[in-house]
């Protein structure tokens, strides 16, 4: 029975420690900042695209980020590839 109790107890930590911060970072670049494209021009590239932005951020994972709605007026977080402006990851809310 006591051996039971200790099976638990270890499942449930293991548990408890995958579920607890692990962040997953979007990667998109290990290139210097000096090869990315100008920030200003890439959004204003974007709006020509349809997009809207409500938001622009460089992330932890060296990606240009933005949240707003696309062409077709959904709403996106994407996740780009600030040297050669690449859709590295895109969500639709």
């Amino acid at each position: 029975m006591h051996l039971r109790k200790i099976a638990f107890v270890v499942a449930a930590a293991a548990t408890l420690a995958a579920c607890s911060g692990a962040k997953e970072v979007t990667q998109c670049t290990v290139a210097p900042m000096s090869d990315w494209q100008d920030q200003a021009q890439f959004q204003l590239e974007l709006v020509n695209q349809g997009y809207d932005i409500n938001e622009f951020k460089v992330t932890e994972g060296n990606c240009y980020e933005i949240y707003g709605t696309d062409a077709d007026g959904k709403k996106v977080e994407i996740y780009f590839n600030p040297v050669n402006g690449e859709v590295v990851k895109r969500e639709e809310h």
